[in-house]
């Protein structure tokens, strides 16, 4: 189109440089999944104490750990749905807020059933942001940084699930365990304040709504203010489809299977799944299955936190790959790990000196692979339904995030079962490599634009 008032927001945004406006959003992002994954893994690293001052059952410890996964998974849905049809910004500050609230709250549980009421609706909140958060940043960054930007939003999901553990060690002794829930929702509330002036809106998604030109012209202008926005009376997106009665929850749902997405949206459902059942069994369980493999338990819960900054900066280093190789290479991560889990699984490394290396390493592929999963969530859907991909993908992968702690409690007893729970997660990961395997060869049907994949939904 060569009318001089109107802008192709599409290549407009993706044929950008990266600039300073671009790190601000994605640093933005990065602490809401920070603070996210914060409040998110303090059950873990609280619940050896929680375990010794309640003598709660190995199944109960299950059913606690679930809650708030099961919270995620319903958050996640409806969190993305709005996000979409709201706005991706205000869901992320609305969740930002109500996790900080509800994360302190957890702290004043004097019982299991209480936790596990106060873990579930917090994990409502936790799990509603994910979906807009990732959708804001594609949107948001030019094209070679798409995938790689929800990578590295999920590095900072990562630091703060790693950050729980020295805060645990440092305010358990002082505060007890409740000190790590009241720590970790203080510190996301002050944040939360922050991020309610800064975190602006995507513009790809107020011109995939239709939104007026007087609210679209300022979300653009700051990207290059080089450009004159308010020049231009007409935005479009010519690489996507219309959104025609995208405010229909079905009609999303259905643009998610649309063309060769039939193909595509499942294979991405169950690697997320599989990938899923690995990473929050491990994150449930890791520090105690450490400790009955005969590692201190504050030595345990430093490795588990290293491991788990080390995954998320593995999954930075696997997308350069699959930005330029392909999605295939996502398997890298899953397919090292297998070998290195069945040494712990069959007991080959324990009581050696490669123990803790090989933990460590399990570790670091276990949240490589789940950090490149994650990137491809929602990277081949247009922006009017972008937010309901990732959280339909959310969604199913919560079935695994609530199982995997129930199902793992089975695993709690010593060093036998602890063993066994490795061996589970090889096959895990084995059930990641498959499905990826697979997308990648679906996915080169598709056009290498992602708002053109899909064919209308009638």
């Amino acid at each position: 189109m060569n009318d001089p008032h109107t802008l192709d927001v599409a290549h407009f945004l993706q044929g950008l440089r990266f600039s300073r406006y671009h790190l601000r959003i994605l640093v933005l992002c990065c602490l809401v999944t920070f603070f996210d994954g914060q409040d998110f893994s303090a059950l873990a690293y609280a619940l050896p104490y929680i375990r010794d001052e309640m003598g709660i059952t190995n199944a109960m410890t299950g059913y606690v750990s679930a809650a708030a996964f099961l919270g995620q998974m319903i958050g996640s849905l409806f969190g993305s749905y709005v996000g979409d049809v709201f706005g991706r910004r205000p869901v992320i500050a609305a969740c930002t807020i109500g996790s900080a609230i509800l994360t302190f709250a957890v702290g004043f549980a004097a019982t299991p059933e209480q936790l596990i009421a106060l873990r579930f609706v917090s994990g409502l909140a936790i799990g509603g942001l994910l979906g807009p958060v990732w959708a804001l940043s594609i949107e948001s960054m030019p094209r070679a940084m798409r995938a790689t930007s929800v990578t590295i939003i999920m590095l900072g999901f990562s630091c703060g699930s790693a950050s729980a553990g020295p805060i645990a060690n440092w305010i358990a002794p002082a505060l007890g365990w409740q000190g790590i829930f009241w720590v970790s929702g203080a510190l996301t509330g002050v944040f939360a304040l922050i991020l309610f002036f800064k975190l602006p809106e995507s513009a790809r998604w107020a011109v995939a709504t239709c939104k007026p030109r007087e609210r679209i012209a300022p979300m653009l202008a700051p990207f290059d203010p080089g450009v004159a926005i308010d020049g231009y009376q007409r935005f479009i997106l010519p690489d996507e489809r219309e959104a025609a009665g995208s405010a229909n929850p079905v009609h999303k749902l259905r643009e998610l299977f649309a063309g060769p997405l039939a193909m595509v949206t499942p294979l991405i459902w169950a690697a997320y799944f599989c990938s899923s059942f690995a990473i929050y069994l491990m994150s449930a369980y890791a520090v105690i299955f450490m400790e009955n493999l005969g590692l201190a338990r504050q030595d345990a819960a430093w490795l588990g936190s290293l491991g788990a900054i080390l995954g998320a900066l593995g999954g930075v280093a696997l997308l350069t790959l699959t930005e330029r190789r392909g999605p295939a290479w996502i398997a890298l991560a899953p397919l090292l790990g297998v070998p290195l889990v069945l040494l712990v699984g069959t007991g080959a490394a324990i009581a050696t000196p490669a123990f803790v290396p090989v933990l460590l390493l399990v570790a670091v592929m276990v949240g490589t692979g789940h950090a490149a999963v994650i990137s491809i969530t929602t990277i081949y859907y247009s922006s009017a339904v972008r937010a309901s991909g990732g959280g339909w993908a959310s969604f199913v992968a919560k079935f695994a995030a609530v199982a995997a702690p129930i199902f793992g409690a089975r695993f709690l007893a010593g060093r036998a079962g602890a063993m066994a729970g490795y061996t589970f997660t090889a096959v895990c990961l084995t059930g990641i490599v498959v499905c990826v395997l697979l997308l990648a060869y679906f996915a080169r049907k598709l056009k290498s634009d992602p708002a053109r994949r899909a064919a209308p939904a009638d």
